[in-house]
């Protein structure tokens, strides 16, 4: 951790101030707030990535208080436990090295927290946010009836000839209820994923980060634990009411994990291939557009599940820059 000093504490509030004002800008233009919202991510994972923990907090600190006075406690909340609280602890986490000796390995190198086990923690963050925020605002069977009656009644104005069948009406209801934090969840994790992986490229180019660049094709996979709980959840959504709603946010959070290490896999599998470029582009398009292409993607996540180490020299050993060790 860095010492606690003015230069420190003053980085961290900067951070935070920017963090809030991406996040009140979020609240400001709808049509962008998803992409402001992850984008308020990087100014914490910078200064956690680059000035250590001290600055994290600092600015996770300034950013709830600020947006506390401008819109509610509340509200500071909802910001904390989905965007500044994740990036704070990624960048801790990040952060963390022992000696290789203790896991067996050189005495002269250090051996970084594994990226498996990062994806894994922000996994698990995401839905433990999603499922408190969803408790927040009510989130359940009867905001949902409301949301698909208003929907239902917006398409009848638009179309008379349009009346829903109940029985329609009913399935519906059920698949938005389970569908809904299922995507909100998986799409999170993917975009403080981005502003992690963006994060770690600033502040490497800049020459202040502490863990060395990773390759992330060879590197990045779930850990194998994560199988277990993605499969508990998928369960749970066959017993309905709450502990079914809770499953669905397990499914979408763990399932964009596996569904990145799987992208990632790819990556690495198509090395040196004269077609990659275009099977890669292809891949990424039919798995925006349709649901069978980035089911193959999850499962090829799912079938590869381990944890790559990364390595680097203590100070003043005479090694090797890097090495890649899989456990």
């Amino acid at each position: 951790m860095n010492k606690l000093d003015k230069k420190t504490l003053g980085i961290g509030a900067l951070a935070g101030l920017t963090a809030a004002l991406l996040v009140l800008g979020a609240s400001l233009q709808p049509s962008f707030s998803a992409v402001l919202y992850a984008a308020s991510a990087l100014p914490i994972l910078l200064v956690g990535l680059g000035w250590g923990n001290m600055a994290a907090i600092a600015a996770v600190v300034t950013a709830a208080a600020l947006g506390a006075i401008a819109i509610s406690p509340t509200f500071a909340l909802m910001m904390t436990l989905v965007t500044l609280l994740p990036a704070g602890w990624l960048s801790h986490l990040a952060n963390l090295a022992r000696p290789a000796s203790e896991l067996g390995g050189p005495d002269h190198l250090m051996a970084w927290y594994p990226l498996s086990d990062i994806l894994l923690h922000l996994c698990g963050l995401v839905t433990i946010a999603v499922i408190v925020v969803g408790v927040m605002i009510g989130y359940g069977p009867e905001l949902i009836d409301r949301l698909v009656d208003v929907l239902f009644g917006s398409l009848s104005q638009q179309q008379p000839e349009f009346k829903p069948d109940p029985a329609v009406t009913a399935q519906t209801k059920a698949l938005v209820l389970l569908m809904l934090p299922a995507i909100q969840g998986g799409m999170w994790v993917i975009m403080l994923f981005a502003a992690y992986y963006i994060a770690t490229r600033i502040v490497t180019a800049s020459g202040r980060g502490l863990r060395p660049r990773e390759d992330i094709p060879s590197a990045l996979r779930m850990n194998r634990n994560s199988i277990f709980v993605f499969l508990i959840g998928l369960a749970a959504t066959f017993f309905g009411g709450m502990p079914a709603t809770i499953g669905a946010t397990v499914v979408g959070t763990f399932g964009a994990g596996f569904l990145l290490s799987g992208f990632a896999a790819l990556h690495f599998r198509t090395r040196g291939k004269d077609w990659r470029l275009p099977a890669l582009i292809l891949c990424y398009l039919a798995s925006l557009l349709l649901m069978v292409p980035a089911f193959f993607i999850l499962v090829l996540g799912l079938s590869d599940t381990r944890k790559a180490i990364a390595l680097t020299p203590n100070k003043d050993a005479d090694a090797p820059k890097q090495t890649d060790t899989k456990i």
